[in-house]
């Protein structure tokens, strides 16, 4: 789950990571109220998790508290677009903090190295960046820095890792003590990636962390209640919000063939088929165990918010879920969305024949087996 700058921050305060001051605002008032209390000269950030959000307008820099409110008078509600997400976001709060007089960017992460089964922490001089265009235009700038899972990490290792990393003698001292604090915030919240970029030396001489990105594991969100309750928050797409919002497990993939099944495996064979077949899967969309008509209906909604889609496949074998109940929600679906686009759908399983005798004549066509139902799907989306 993948927090807003305002969480991950106050994640890294709360192990001694020094942060700018701020505060988070849903409205104009308490946005010039805030940075009123920071003496007025603030930046306001949107908080959507998108990138690219300064230049499509979200990050703005002010110099008194009643431009700052006006700013996010304006950028409330506004739908943010970026090239790294083209559908955009809707803002519903910004963060309003202190200006920090950056003198040097650096970049400072922690994350799991699956190859050797330990956190490793990623170091550049080259902080302000997409780590990814380092890695790509000058690797040597970056340096790995593994973490002993009995030991943990001794200065003198870190210290190497900095000079590696050229990062200047100044900032050297002041680092170490923020690395550390990094990796014991990563343990602390469970995170699968803490990320500061960038990790700012200010002009008088103080390491802060500028900005801030933290991911925390789904699995462990029962240790962190607080952070639980913004899981629907935290999708980066809208339609991801949506099924996080309505708990409904969907990832959004590239492509325009709709795919709902019941069971994980299931529905990644149904992706594997389409595939197969010369078709886009659109999505991954897992309606679970027992679901009842309501549910299907609302799986099928929450596909056909792409308006990408070119067609659709079903995919259920039923056990716990019955079939009557997946086809009483399909029926539901065709008859209040109004879809125009073909519907596969293959049912098999408990109350099998139930369900294809409630489906006899709509416009749904049957398949009986998983390949025969992506083959027709694709021939109807493309055809």
């Amino acid at each position: 789950m993948k927090l807003h700058e305002y969480q991950s921050k106050a994640v890294l305060a709360q192990a001694g990571v020094p942060v700018p001051k701020g505060s988070v605002a849903d409205n104009a008032e308490d946005a010039r109220r805030i940075a009123e209390q920071l003496g007025g000269r603030v930046v306001v950030k949107a908080q959507v998790l998108m990138g690219g959000r300064g230049k499509a307008g979200g990050v703005k820099l002010f110099d008194d508290a009643e431009s700052a409110g006006n700013f996010t008078r304006e950028l409330i509600g506004k739908r943010l677009v970026s090239v790294q997400n083209p559908q955009g976001m809707v803002v519903e709060r910004v963060l309003v903090a202190e200006q920090v007089d950056i003198a040097e960017e650096y970049y400072l992460s922690v994350l799991l190295d699956r190859d050797v089964q330990k956190l490793v922490v990623m170091i550049s001089a080259k902080g302000g960046m997409d780590i990814e265009e380092v890695a790509a235009t000058d690797p040597e700038a970056i340096a790995r820095l593994h973490v002993d899972p009995a030991w943990g990490l001794c200065d003198y290792q870190i210290r190497e890792a900095l000079r590696q990393a050229s990062i200047p003698p100044h900032a050297r001292s002041q680092m170490v003590t923020m690395i550390k604090r990094l990796v014991r915030a990563y343990v602390d919240a469970d995170a699968d990636l803490v990320e500061v970029n960038p990790c700012a030396w200010t002009t008088d001489g103080r390491l802060v962390a500028a900005d801030a990105k933290v991911s925390i594991d789904d699995n462990a969100l029962f240790r962190h209640p607080d952070l639980a309750g913004t899981a629907e928050d935290s999708a980066d797409d809208p339609i991801e919000a949506e099924a996080a919002k309505r708990g409904i497990a969907y990832v959004r993939l590239k492509g325009d063939i709709g795919i709902i099944g019941n069971g994980a495996g299931l529905v990644m064979c149904s992706i594997d088929e389409v595939a197969a077949a010369g078709g886009r899967p659109a999505n991954f969309l897992d309606v679970g165990g027992g679901a009842k008509a309501d549910r299907v209906k609302a799986c099928v909604e929450l596909v056909m918010m792409d308006p990408g889609i070119k067609g659709l496949l079903i995919n259920i074998f039923g056990g716990i879920t019955r079939c009557d109940e997946v086809a009483r929600g399909i029926l539901e679906a065709l008859q209040q969305l109004d879809l125009k686009v073909p519907v596969v759908a293959r049912i098999e399983g408990t109350a099998a024949d139930e369900g294809r005798k409630l489906l006899e004549g709509s416009p749904l066509v049957s398949a009986t087996t998983m390949r025969e139902a992506a083959q027709k799907i694709v021939a109807l989306a493309y055809g």
